[in-house]
């Protein structure tokens, strides 16, 4: 039988565990609770009752091209000056808006009611005729434009260009 010649660390050893059973105690905030056999029952039936599927895949990128569904003829109309007298609304910053809503519209402040109107870029003096839709916030709070009207005004997507609203 081999002996050990420290006898000193077998004294020690005790000593050590119960500090660290000490240390653990103190960093616990309540004890532990025996788990509910009836709240594990209903978790584990939920969490077989949901299947995970993977992830679906990111549909194809469509550009700004596949997202405009307006007509030749209707870009033409939408171009045209406008004929009758109008009213200048002010000028608004403008971001696009939702890509997916066809047509020429802008959602600003600046109109309270559904109506026809005109937007103009300063900047290079291109205009399009708009459907002017309502948008909750203070007048000077930015606007949204459909790709068709942007793209018309020769404003890049990602810009945020300062126009010019006025009301037919």
């Amino acid at each position: 039988m081999m002996r050990l010649q420290r006898p000193g660390l077998w004294t020690a050893l005790p000593v050590l565990l119960l500090a660290g059973c000490a240390q653990m105690a103190a960093t616990t905030s309540r004890p532990a609770a025996a788990p509910d056999p009836q709240a594990m029952a209903t978790a584990t039936s939920a969490a077989t009752a949901v299947t995970r599927a993977p992830a679906p895949r990111p549909a194809a990128r469509a550009t700004a091209a596949q997202l405009d569904t307006t007509t030749p003829e209707q870009r033409a109309a939408a171009s045209r000056p406008a004929a009758s007298a109008e009213t200048r609304l002010g000028t608004t910053i403008a971001s696009l808006g939702d890509p997916t809503q066809s047509g020429f519209w802008i959602r600003t402040p600046l109109v309270k009611e559904p109506g026809m109107g005109r937007l103009r870029n300063p900047a290079n003096g291109k205009s399009a005729q708009v459907e002017l839709l309502p948008l909750d916030g203070p007048a000077s709070a930015g606007s949204q434009v459909s790709l068709p009207a942007l793209q018309l005004l020769g404003v890049s997507l990602t810009d945020l260009p300062m126009l010019e609203v006025y009301k037919s």
